[in-house]
């Protein structure tokens, strides 16, 4: 292929190698994207975002036909294998595919496979034939779970978030460390099959960035649930045996299940990269540092998504991709705020938030009041019977405005964006008084703002 010349690279091609290759291309330039993956889409498509969604999706419809009562009275009884459950996700994976593969033909992106190594600030090495330039850089080469040293991963019992999808049969129990988002994540897929969850936890509470009474209703349904919740625990090593896993932990506890989950943390992907040659570190994690523009010190080249570190969510890559693209093209002034950004956790139920949360605001001392609504008092969630969950509205006080919503229960990552799409608002639009003034449809889940907005309303006076 020889020496090709571009004004814009990009290395990955998961949502925010994406994000920035579209961005650019939109604007005229001319772009080129490496893949070490012998397919688009990154590990959001393959191994993360997209398999494990496709998997719980799975999982919670064969929970809900289990549960119908008409499915039991004719004697209907599902059990499916773990590669049944899985199958449908390796469609959706080739779909996926499909679809990105002609966002770069229409826009006359090539896609290069290999790996890339920097060779200077301006040239990346591919492989001994091919080296490519570029007047800007973007490395977009995401993440893959962390590997402490002293695991044997290769045991036919332990796993990792990219493995686990590959497990050939349903256990009867499993250990998962680790209780962030993955793991908790996971901890509710296992036990909606029925499978024993120990979930050990490194911290004081589940995903301690979240609202505490959030937390504390997973925290509730989980235990309710059934899985074992171990918090305030460190491994001290993790030994396999032909017919289990013992986790041993520095309390002095011994967990032995039949498979572990090891889901504790993430590293970034700069390792193969040459980095040094262009005088950038990365943390202890393979994380690079990057300015609000998504600059790395060396300052043509960007980074954006998972191998920036937080918030490592698909959705904000494609955005900080796209924002990098749009600093490379000269904007100044119009570039992206990426302020807000929601979250969505698939537990059982959904959690997603934005904004404040009520510690936050009162650590800040800022006059906030509380709206809530109860998912179990409306009339959808009681026609679907799927009540358990709520939404809450954190407002200022004197001037209304919305400062964090917060909602936990069925389709709480659908529901969340009616109130983005106020908070995004300037004031005076962005206020309590717009879901208090509001028609909504009714049996919906999206009235829960009209009932949370009065009752917190109600509360001012």
């Amino acid at each position: 292929m020889g020496d090709q010349k571009f004004d814009v690279v990009v290395i990955g091609t998961g949502p925010g190698g994406e994000g920035a290759a579209m961005q650019s291309a939109k604007e005229g330039r001319r772009v080129a994207v490496i893949e070490a993956y012998d397919k688009i889409g990154g590990g959001c498509t393959h191994w993360g975002t997209i398999p494990s969604k496709a998997l719980r999706f799975s999982i919670y419809s064969v929970m809900e036909a289990m549960n119908n009562p008409i499915l039991r009275e004719l004697g209907v009884h599902l059990n499916p294998t773990f590669a049944q459950l899985r199958a449908s996700s390796k469609s959706i994976i080739a779909k996926q595919v499909s679809m990105r593969q002609t966002f770069y033909e229409r826009n006359n992106v090539p896609v290069i496979h290999g790996k890339a190594s920097f060779v200077d600030k301006n040239t990346i090495q591919i492989n001994s034939e091919t080296t490519i330039r570029g007047d800007s850089i973007v490395i977009a080469t995401g993440s893959r779970p962390f590997r402490p040293e002293g695991v044997d991963f290769k045991h036919p019992r332990i796993f990792d978030s990219d493995t686990i999808l590959d497990l050939s049969s349903k256990p009867q129990s499993i250990a998962i460390y680790g209780a962030g988002v993955i793991g908790c994540e996971y901890a509710s897929m296992f036990r909606n099959l029925g499978i024993k969850v120990n979930l050990v936890n490194t911290r004081a509470k589940l995903l301690e960035f979240l609202d505490d009474e959030i937390i504390d209703a997973l925290s509730y349904q989980m235990r309710d649930s059934g899985v074992v919740l171990r918090h305030n625990e460190t491994f001290e090593k993790i030994v396999p045996h032909d017919d289990g896993v013992v986790l041993y932990l520095e309390s002095g506890k011994q967990v032995k299940t039949d498979i572990l989950l090891w889901a504790n943390g993430r590293s970034g992907n700069t390792e193969d990269l040459n980095l040094g040659a262009i005088g950038l570190e990365v943390n202890s994690r393979g994380a690079l540092q990057v300015n609000d523009r998504f600059q790395t010190t060396c300052p043509n080249v960007y980074a954006v998504g998972d191998v920036i570190g937080f918030p490592s969510l698909a959705s904000a890559a494609y955005m900080q991709g796209r924002a990098a693209a749009q600093h490379i093209g000269g904007a100044t002034d119009g570039i992206m705020k990426l302020t807000d950004i929601p979250n969505g956790i698939y537990t059982s139920p959904e959690i997603s938030s934005i904004g404040k949360s009520e510690r936050e605001l009162t650590e800040a001392k800022i006059p906030y009041e509380v709206g809530q609504s109860q998912f179990k008092s409306l009339a959808r969630a009681q026609i679907t019977g799927r009540a358990i969950g709520m939404l809450k509205l954190l407002f200022h006080r004197e001037t209304l405005e919305i400062l964090g919503v917060h909602c936990f229960g069925p389709n709480a990552s659908e529901i969340i964006h009616i109130g983005q799409a106020v908070m995004k608002q300037p004031p005076p639009l962005n206020s309590l008084e717009y879901f208090i003034n509001t028609t909504f449809n009714y049996p919906t889940m999206a009235e829960a703002y009209r009932v949370a907005a009065l009752n917190g309303y109600n509360r001012l006076f």
